[in-house]
């Protein structure tokens, strides 16, 4: 997830104008769970300070940190003293809606069992593979060369406490870890495992880009809400929500949905189109179009630039007339390169993954697929291509 985690660990990357981990606790409180749990490690901290102890977000929230990253089952095992009761258990770059959530508690009440959820995906080669026969988990292969179906885990469990026994029994995978999957295969041994298959959208943040389809999946359900000061002379369509001490000036146009955050400027004549989101204390200036990106906290892409299908960091400033493409020419995939080896992003359109506090000249470029590095300098009229190492200078 690098430029974006940088400074920032990955559950508070925003999606729909919050972090996606704050969606997930929504999510779980809507549906009764309201004791979490939250095993943190990089950035910890950064966690700590926007949740608190979840009093306001409705819930009670409880830290254990994972010093050894020795694997997911490992860090199951952390919370064996704190529940002795079926307990809710979610990956922390899942993104899952209240329907899911909800879906899942009704069914492990019916099957009065360890349930598994499970999404269909076109290549199941990259997940946990699954088996089920008759409603119960059958056999899971990790990341097979042949997948068996299409069927993988979706990083969401409701487990028993007989799940503690099969983790101190797990032996370490050949990548020196404790694997959950692993434990799971010893489970099937004893008792059913129970499937579930989550009837909406799955979404799973395993790459930058990935927050733009997360925002776009989370935004379809957005209703508007305006508690800023509107231009008579904007217009607003579809559900927009624009938040606390934002100014829309006159002949701004925003097409939802969209969220803006609080204490932000739009426009004069700036136009923001669907599936963006706008962070807080962020100026989109006159001239300037955005569009299915997403904006981070106190960026300002000041006027006459067009940012499309982008992540934007925090604290970014675009000199006047920087474009970012977002299409090939070909209009063939965007490939990205990632550690050195070039990816396809299974995208047709993709602008720039821009980490924090970047800074454009006028007239600057950047190409489609580019990966720019916090901190990075790109000069008056320099073009920006590939992927480019934090702290640089493009000229």
């Amino acid at each position: 997830m690098r430029p974006l985690t940088s400074n920032i660990p990955k559950p508070l990357l925003p999606v729909a104008g919050k972090p996606f981990l704050e969606h997930n606790i929504e999510a779980m409180r809507a549906v009764g769970i309201k004791d979490i749990i939250l095993l943190v490690g990089w950035k910890a901290n950064r966690v700590r300070e926007h949740l608190g102890d979840g009093k306001d977000f409705g819930v009670r929230i409880e830290y254990l940190e994972q010093k050894e990253r020795l694997g997911t089952a490992h860090a199951i095992s952390m919370v064996e003293d704190k529940v002795a009761e079926p307990f809710f258990c979610l990956y922390g770059d899942i993104v899952l809606s209240k329907q899911s959530v909800e879906g899942m508690v009704n069914h492990h009440r019916k099957v009065k069992g360890s349930v598994m959820a499970l999404t269909s995906v076109l290549e199941p080669k990259r997940y946990g593979c699954v088996e089920v026969e008759d409603g119960v988990l059958t056999n899971i292969v990790e990341k097979p060369e042949v997948p068996v179906s299409n069927l993988v885990n979706a990083g969401a469990y409701i487990l028993d406490p007989e799940i503690f026994d099969a983790v101190r029994q797990t032996q370490k995978s050949v990548r020196g870890e404790y694997e959950v999957t692993d434990s799971f295969k010893i489970l099937l041994d004893k008792k059913h495992m129970f499937a579930y298959k989550l009837t909406g959208e799955w979404i799973d943040v395993a790459r930058p880009w990935d927050l733009l389809e997360a925002n776009r999946i989370v935004m379809a359900d957005i209703e508007s809400a305006v508690e800023g000061e509107v231009s008579d002379r904007a217009v607003l369509k579809g559900p927009v929500q624009v938040g606390e001490g934002t100014v829309v000036e006159a002949g701004s146009t925003i097409v939802g949905p969209a969220i803006v955050g609080p204490d932000c400027v739009i426009g004069p004549n700036a136009f923001i189109r669907p599936s963006t989101s706008i962070g807080s204390g962020c100026k989109i200036g006159s001239g300037t179009e955005v569009k299915n990106s997403i904006v981070m906290n106190d960026t300002k892409i000041p006027h006459l630039s067009y940012v499309g299908d982008s992540v934007i960091g925090e604290r970014c400033n675009f000199g006047a007339g920087t474009k970012v493409a977002n299409l090939r020419l070909d209009e063939h995939e965007v490939n990205v390169i990632v550690d050195g080896r070039r990816v396809g992003s299974g995208r047709r359109k993709l602008g720039v993954i821009m980490g924090d506090d970047v800074k454009t000249g006028i007239n600057a470029t950047i190409d489609a697929g580019c990966i720019v590095g916090e901190g990075t300098f790109i000069g008056l009229g320099a073009v920006a291509k590939g992927t480019i190492s934090p702290r640089s200078k493009v000229f």
